[in-house]
């Protein structure tokens, strides 16, 4: 079917942005306009001539709106293929009046979630004819052209005006795209509100949908294409909807990074610092202001914070940016940024600077997936936490109070590290990370060895994010000079464990909690 010029446009919208302007282009081109309710109040107030759907098809609308273009003469319209004879005469017999625009966009039922709306007012936010049109008009985009989306406006008449009214069937099929992804992820929405009105954690399908909000450079390697997404209603403070301050684009590591690194950040109430190297915690500290945090940070393994991600769980401010502005940082995140901060930051152009506006519930429970070999692997996140009245003494000897607080901080950041995972800490910081190695003793050998020359582990807490299968690993730690170790027992060999802990003279502490993080 060749291209032809728009003489109709059926316009719906409950997202009234850039409509008039929109109209007055289509009118310029002498398109009539069929319209419904406040779309249609809102073309009349602005001087343009409309039709009403219900005098267009000559049945009122019904049911307090649910039932208005749901009708043959709109349907009809929509989907008449133009160069089928017996579609025409189904038209002329029926006085079917070809639609060769549609302009829908859907009920707010995201919106009416978050707003904490009640059910049945979600219920009657569930947009039935505006799919209907979308879907009938981009199946038939041979000839009918559908925007959903106000930012599509501009293209649409841009081509209207070079090519004589027309649009062409490379936009038509772009935008058929675009309108079957918008249905496509209204539905899922819906679909995954009713799992939750059902405490339905795991439906017997599951739709996953996302917004485009950024296509990067490239993946994790630059033969890799990669893009950033969105959920709809997901408004969780992070990395994926921070503001970005400056510097240069995001990078696909950048992104992982920061979100792995602001999510550890979350975990603790006082002042932290993070910072991460290939999504692991390459130095993590409490402190009184956010500056003392950072120094003791750093402290654990400055060879690897070179190039690192930060993230901070309090304002970034002056102290902390004098300091940060001494190193080569890719990405600080932050839930806010002080204005003299910014001044100091700016001196460091490349730095990208997120701010996320608050902090993230690490509570929350939220969905994790990953894709494998045809199809899908989804959990609910790690949210599990433990308190001092969790743990179980185990050992002869019980651990200070100086020695619990520290393995409670370790054993929050184990939980953010690669397994298996070793980490040592001492008096709010962390003095050795060993992270991703396919044996726990090796973790533990090398966080004790890469910290030699820092901050060192005599006199540390150790914690193991699962248990020490023989007694072995915990030996290791014990050498590194660990007092006392937090795991979350469970082994088989459990005795052996508690046992060698004693002969060492250490206090060890069970959490009953594995946080396995691959």
């Amino acid at each position: 079917m060749s291209d032809h010029p728009i003489q109709r446009a059926l316009i719906s919208v409950s997202d009234k942005t850039g409509l008039v302007e929109f109209a007055k282009g289509l009118a310029r081109h002498k398109v009539r306009l069929l319209s419904t309710g406040g779309s249609a109040k809102i073309l009349k107030e602005a001087g343009l001539a409309v039709t009403e759907v219900s005098d267009h098809t000559g049945f009122p609308e019904i049911m307090d709106g649910r039932v208005k273009t749901l009708h043959p003469s709109i349907h009809g319209g929509i989907l008449a293929r133009r160069d089928d004879p017996k579609h025409r005469i189904a038209m002329e017999t029926h006085s079917i009046a070809p639609i060769d625009m549609v302009v829908v966009n859907l009920y707010p039922f995201v919106e009416t979630v978050a707003s904490g709306a009640s059910y049945q007012d979600c219920i009657e936010n569930i947009d039935i004819g505006g799919p209907a049109l979308i879907r009938a008009a981009a199946k038939n985009h041979e000839t009918v052209t559908i925007a959903t989306d106000p930012a599509e406006y501009e293209s649409i008449l841009q081509a209207m005006d070079e090519n004589e009214g027309m649009t062409s069937i490379e936009l038509r099929q772009f935008l058929a795209r675009e309108a079957y992804s918008r249905t496509a992820a209204y539905d899922s929405a819906i679909a995954n509100w009713f799992g939750t009105q059902q405490d339905e954690l795991w439906p017997k399908r599951i739709s996953v949908a996302g917004r485009r909000e950024m296509k990067l450079r490239y993946g994790e390697n630059p033969h890799q294409q990669a893009a950033l997404y969105t959920r709809a209603g997901d408004h969780r403070p992070g990395v994926a909807n921070a503001e970005q301050l400056q510097g240069k684009e995001l990078s696909f590591n950048n992104i992982n990074d920061a979100d792995a690194a602001f999510e550890l950040a979350a975990e603790f109430d006082e002042p932290v610092v993070v910072i991460v190297k290939h999504a692991n915690p390459c130095g993590v500290a409490t402190g009184g202001t956010v500056a003392e945090a950072w120094d003791k940070a750093l402290a654990c393994d400055p060879v690897s914070a070179f190039g690192g991600i930060v993230a901070v769980n309090r304002s970034v401010n002056l102290d902390l940016a004098e300091k940060l502005k001494e190193l080569f940082l890719e990405v600080v995140i932050a839930p806010e940024f002080g204005p003299r901060a910014r001044e100091v930051l700016a001196t460091k152009p490349n730095v990208r600077l997120l701010r996320t506006g608050e902090m993230p519930d690490p509570a929350e429970n939220r969905t994790q997936v990953r894709t494998v070999a045809g199809g899908l692997l989804i959990q609910n996140t790690d949210n599990g936490r433990v308190e001092r009245s969790d743990l179980k003494v185990v050992t002869e000897r019980q651990p200070t109070d100086q020695e619990m607080a520290d393995m409670l901080f370790a054993w929050r950041v184990a939980k953010h590290v690669k397994s298996n995972a070793i980490v040592y800490a001492r008096e709010g910081a962390t003095v050795g990370v060993g992270a991703g190695q396919m044996s726990r003793v090796d973790s533990a050998r090398i966080a004790a060895w890469k910290s030699k020359e820092q901050a060192g582990t005599e006199n540390s807490v150790v914690a193991s994010d699962a248990f020490f299968p023989f007694a072995d690993g915990l030996m290791e730690a014990v050498k590194a000079g660990a007092t006392a170790a937090i795991q979350p027992g469970g082994s088989m060999r459990d005795e052996e464990v508690i046992r060698a802990a004693n002969e060492a003279g250490i206090a060890m502490v069970f959490t009953g909690m594995r946080h396995f993080r691959h």
